[in-house]
């Protein structure tokens, strides 16, 4: 019967002059039209349950010098349509196993005025839509210029959206909560202090953008698999509510070099009316292509601490002189130069924390202002900063990769671009093989400042471009990449699993920068962390920075509870115990929970969830039987229940539960905690209390 109401549908649109086609999800909950206008303008529709999610919207691209751009007056060439359904594993991640499971329609286009054909190619899966543009080889489009992709995304309704400004260079923003049509009004206060975004549209945001509708579905609008080719944002029509993609340009304004065959990342709309359900999808990493590194046995989950957060503080330094512009590097010779007696990586105190890492079970430590050129490494437009294998007098590196190993903890490597990509990637074999020679297995990448050359920025294809040289590079040397300031991700580190962890938004440090909203950490997993996982660096104790430094007034606007949270609710393999050892010191009994949560998981299930409110999240250490629960939540405190019928059937476990006391809060009182144990089963439930910007943390081991 269905067949034959979708062939009437196809016949009477075709009578009408428009040719249009169905494609429904496996579970028939989503549907998706594709159809051509009277002018040959491809264009698309989506609904949810019989609700609209996507009204109308038009496909194409608008190339540059071309006066036929691949925007209107296509037929109709040919229409495949699949079923694909598999299982895969991935080398980490928050389940042991992938479904893959997609209706996939591709409908080929020929433009009959320049003879080129364009295919767009739709997957539509249980919680939400793929597709991209392809271009097969053709003699009439080889090389092409894209001037702007027309990729629409007609809304429904006046939505509610967690939201942040489109820009070129950063995405460290915290989100505005506001009406579609309220963006425009809204957008001068979400950008304030950062004067360059007078040059973007005020109602451009970045992706992956979180929506809710007034009848309860939710919304996400994401692109996934993004190589070769420039970041997408999505500028708003407030009038219509209407978004068109928006690339990141060049140097020169142009958006693309595109040479066929070749093809676009994937475009993705989520959608439910369940927000655990977005949490769940593995939309974005199914659209991207399979593992590409054969042996992967060298990628491993990280749980490490760092000589990091006391410069970021401001209790000590990057740096080891204060003697700029007397010292530069490549004239005066750093051993002759006064050391200032702030500087950190030095190694004596890096072998303390080596110390910590080793009786504290952690894997490694990461140490950041090793090498020289920190001295004027920012805001100088500098092409050559760094060497990345040249260290401070007072950092041994041998010496330091000895006794780590003596200790069976591994050295994380440090490599800040200051957004100089043509030096780093000068320097990127030795920097590599330096990490190789001395027992370094990942690295920590920067791009602070503005990118070099002049006039490119952190999203365009150029620089997502080297993101991916440096990757494939890093995978010929065995190094895992944890790459800060690069691309949001996008799927990428299912084909390439080295990208072990990404910053790419408004991370920890931010709270000893002023401080982030109390709920930020209920709205990242909704939006930062679609693309692949984040290296969010919490485990902060000391939520008072003048304790640190008394120059810096910031708080972090969390609880105690909230941070060991974290561990489980913003999903990373590369996970950081982010303080410094001295204040888990005076936390013991709350830092076990950080010393035992795992960071690789074989089961992931969602408890509760709303954008910007809440989140809970249960999930089963990979290789065990244990389990761990983390709950955040945001301004207003609020008593959670939860079922713990994810536990196994006539077992019965040990919980102890790391929560808000009920006097904590985020602001007055975050140090506040308790710590209780009780036996629990599968049949057991939890009423648990979380503090404004509080939360609680949950270890389940099987009782034997």
């Amino acid at each position: 019967m269905k067949r034959v109401s979708i062939l009437f549908l196809v016949l009477f649109l075709a009578f009408q002059g428009i040719w249009a086609q169905m494609l429904q999800s496996p579970n028939g909950a989503l549907e998706m039209e594709f159809s051509l206008k009277q002018n040959g303008t491809p264009t698309y529709q989506l609904s949810y349950k019989n609700k609209a999610v996507v009204k109308p919207s038009s496909l194409g691209l608008e190339l540059k010098d071309d006066k036929a751009s691949l925007l209107n007056g296509f037929e109709i060439v040919n229409t495949e349509t699949a079923t694909f359904d598999e299982n895969w594993t991935p080398v980490w991640g928050e389940e042991q196993t992938i479904r893959n499971h997609y209706n996939e329609l591709a409908v080929t286009l020929k433009q009959t005025e320049t003879d080129r054909t364009m295919r767009i190619r739709f997957r539509l899966f249980d919680e939400g839509l793929g597709f991209r543009y392809e271009f097969p080889s053709q003699p009439n489009l080889v090389y092409f210029v894209i001037k702007e992709e027309r990729t629409q995304f007609a809304m429904a309704g006046d939505h509610t959206a967690l939201w942040i400004p489109g820009d070129y260079d950063t995405q460290e923003y915290d989100y505005t909560k506001s009406r579609l049509s309220e963006i425009r009004g809204k957008f001068d206060a979400a950008v304030t202090g950062n004067a360059s975004q007078e040059q973007f549209s005020k109602t451009g945001v970045q992706t992956a953008l979180m929506m809710k509708t007034d009848d309860g579905l939710y919304i996400n609008i994401h692109e996934a698999a993004l190589i070769n080719y420039s970041c997408m944002h999505l500028n708003l029509d407030d009038k219509n509510l209407v978004f068109e993609s928006w690339l990141t340009p060049d140097a020169n304004g142009d958006k693309g070099y595109m040479q066929a065959p070749c093809n676009t990342p994937w475009r993705t709309v989520m959608v439910s009316d369940d927000a655990r359900d977005i949490l769940a999808s593995r939309i974005t990493l199914n659209l991207n292509d399979p593992c590409e590194i054969e042996d992967t046995s060298w990628i491993k989950p990280v749980k490490y601490i760092g000589v990091w957060w006391e410069m970021i503080t401001g209790k000590s330094s990057w740096s080891y002189t204060n003697d700029y512009p007397a010292v530069q590097l490549g004239v005066t010779d750093f051993s002759k130069a006064t050391p200032n007696g702030t500087h950190a990586a030095n190694t004596k105190h890096v072998k303390d924390y080596i110390d910590f890492a080793a009786a504290h079970g952690f894997d490694a430590v990461l140490v950041e202002g090793w090498n020289e050129g920190w001295e004027d490494w920012f805001g100088k437009s500098k092409d050559y900063v760094f060497d990345f294998v040249t260290p401070y007098p007072d950092f041994d590196v041998e010496g330091i990769h000895q006794y780590a190993k003596s200790k069976g903890v591994e050295m994380i490597m440090h490599h800040e671009t200051s957004g100089s990509v043509r030096n780093y990637e000068r320097h990127m074999e030795q920097a590599y093989q330096f990490m190789n020679d001395h027992g370094y297995t990942a690295v920590k990448s920067g791009y602070v400042g503005d990118i070099l050359p002049r006039g490119e920025n952190h999203y365009n294809q150029w620089i997502v471009n080297h993101y991916q040289y440096a990757l494939e590079q890093a995978a010929e040397h065995k190094i895992m990449i944890n790459a800060h300031e690069a691309v949001r991700p996008t799927g990428v580190c299912r084909t390439w699993p080295n990208l072990i962890g990404n910053e790419s938004a408004r991370g920890t440090e931010y709270q000893a920068f002023g401080g982030s909203k109390p709920n930020h950490v209920t709205i990242l997993p909704f939006t930062r962390l679609i693309g692949g996982p984040m290296d969010y660096t919490p485990g902060i104790f000391e939520m008072d920075i003048s304790k640190l430094n008394p120059a810096n007034q910031s708080h972090v606007n969390s609880t105690i509870a909230n941070q060991l949270a974290l561990y489980v609710t913003m999903y990373s393999p590369l996970q950081m115990a982010a303080d410094l050892p001295e204040h888990y010191k005076q936390f013991m009994d709350a830092f076990q929970f950080i010393k035992d949560v795992a960071i690789d998981w074989e089961k992931s299930v969602y408890l509760e969830a709303e954008p910007g409110e809440y989140i809970t999240i249960a999930r089963k250490e990979k290789g065990g039987s244990s389990w761990f629960v983390g709950n955040v939540n945001g301004v207003d405190g609020r008593t959670a229940d939860i079922k713990l019928d994810f536990l196994e059937d006539g077992k019965k476990y040990l919980a102890t539960i790391y929560a808000d006391a009920k006097d904590a809060h985020y602001k007055t009182n975050p140090q506040a905690y308790t710590i209780k144990a009780k036996k629990v089963t599968s049949k057991s439930k939890l009423t648990q209390y979380s503090a404004p910007g509080g939360g609680f943390a949950i270890s389940i081991t099987e009782i034997k």
